[in-house]
């Protein structure tokens, strides 16, 4: 069985998934919280998944919110340099470097058979090597006009099938694609 690798990310509409510096706290404005949200949902897709895989500075993001958002999932993060994990995290954490097909491979092995690959380098390398399943997008009501874009212009050009498309009341559109070889 393969292990299927999942992109479940948000995006504002000039295509960018955070900000120059980092920042992401456009995402959680007031009003977008009001609404019901339609399609996929975050905790139904966290369900289905087996294992996280994210770069270093995905990972950093992560540990500056107040609470650790992954509990009872196992994390894998993409580095070549050392990264400081508190003690709590070093159970569910692992820090590894290498080519994503052989981690993927690697993952595979151990049983893990649907993965979440998140942030836009780890994301566009796994995307790069073939790797990518299924990308689901929520596209948020805003242009941030410059910040890391969600896909580099160096990648080659990929196929994609709808799956399904969801509208919010907030404005919100989620589409989830599968990625065609």
């Amino acid at each position: 069985m393969d292990t299927k690798c999942s992109v479940f990310i948000a995006a504002s509409v000039d295509g960018f998934i955070a900000r120059i510096d980092g920042d992401i706290e456009w995402l959680h404005r007031p009003e977008y919280e009001r609404s019901v949200l339609k399609g996929l949902t975050y905790d139904e897709f966290m369900t289905t998944v087996d294992a996280l895989v994210m770069g270093r500075k995905t990972l950093d993001k992560v540990l500056s919110f107040p609470e650790w958002p992954y509990e009872n999932k196992r994390v894998v993060v993409l580095s070549h340099g050392e990264v400081s994990l508190p003690p709590e995290l070093r159970s569910t954490v692992d820090v590894v470097a290498g080519d994503p097909a052989l981690i993927v491979a690697q993952l595979a092995a151990q049983g893990l058979r649907h993965l979440y690959i998140d942030g836009g380098q780890t994301i566009q390398a796994f995307l790069a090597a073939g790797l990518i399943n299924e990308i689901i997008i929520t596209r948020i009501p805003v242009l941030l006009g410059k910040g890391i874009p969600l896909f580099s212009q160096l990648g080659d050009e990929r196929d994609l099938f709808l799956i399904d498309s969801a509208v919010s009341d907030n404005g919100f559109v989620q589409s989830r694609y599968q990625v065609l070889a």
